[in-house]
């Protein structure tokens, strides 16, 4: 999994989250009533959240190919077939995905901020900074955006650049754990390992443990203590 995609701007289920855990794999009852269909559809997208995070990548591309056949304009859905594709590994289907999603809505930022991520897996950078940067005008408080961007500028080897869109994200209290992960990595990549030992233990503190059901904070924890450990371990 590339590294952008512990960041990736997640599925939009309109603020919908209420899942039967013992029966994801919710199905259309037939409801006539347009206001019961509405919650009906952002059910089914909260179970395509539910799914993907089980891994279950399959069935959520199904739940989300039947919402695409019955609203074929509907860009949000595209997106989110797009990152779960994505996520699967089936990077063709994702980048069509996120293309037609942008076709039906030129204004949808986290398609910007879904399509940067492939480009920059496929090492399309500057393609990714277009895009990162497209997202941003359209919200300027996508915090994964900030985040995406500042690692792909590392990339590059811009490094106070980085550290400055990591300083934008923190404005916005939100995701800490992650921002100060990836801005330990810059200073420690920059070499300021002083910095980047403080950034990394900020980042364990706000991070789940390793008990946790929280599959991509547990992974980037992991990722985390082996930054920290070559520091420590370098310093000895």
């Amino acid at each position: 999994m590339d590294k952008h995609s512990f960041l990736n701007s997640g599925i939009q289920n309109n603020q919908i989250s209420v899942f039967d855990q013992n029966n994801p794999c919710y199905q259309f009852t037939g409801l006539q009533d347009s206001n019961e269909l509405m919650l009906e559809e952002r059910y089914l997208r909260s179970c395509a959240l539910k799914l993907a995070q089980q891994g279950d990548y399959s069935k959520a591309i199904a739940l989300l190919s039947h919402l695409i056949d019955h609203h074929p304009e509907n860009a949000v859905d595209y997106n989110n077939r797009g990152l779960i594709y994505f996520q699967s590994g089936d990077s063709q289907k994702a980048i069509c995905d996120y293309n037609k999603a942008l076709n039906l809505n030129s204004k949808l930022a986290s398609a910007y901020n879904n399509r940067a991520n492939y480009y920059a897996a496929c090492g399309q950078l500057n393609a990714a900074l277009a895009d990162y940067e497209q997202a941003l005008d359209l919200n300027p408080h996508h915090v994964r955006a900030w985040i995406n961007r500042s690692i792909t500028l590392r990339d590059l080897g811009e490094y106070a650049e980085a550290i400055e869109n990591l300083e934008i994200a923190l404005l916005f209290d939100q995701l800490k754990g992650n921002i100060w992960a990836e801005r330990g990595r810059t200073y420690h990549l920059w070499g300021d390992w002083n910095c980047a030992i403080a950034d990394y233990r900020r980042a364990l503190t706000e991070l789940p443990a390793l008990s946790s059901q929280n599959v991509s904070g547990y992974r980037l924890r992991l990722q985390i203590e082996n930054w920290l450990n070559e520091l420590l371990f370098f310093e000895d």
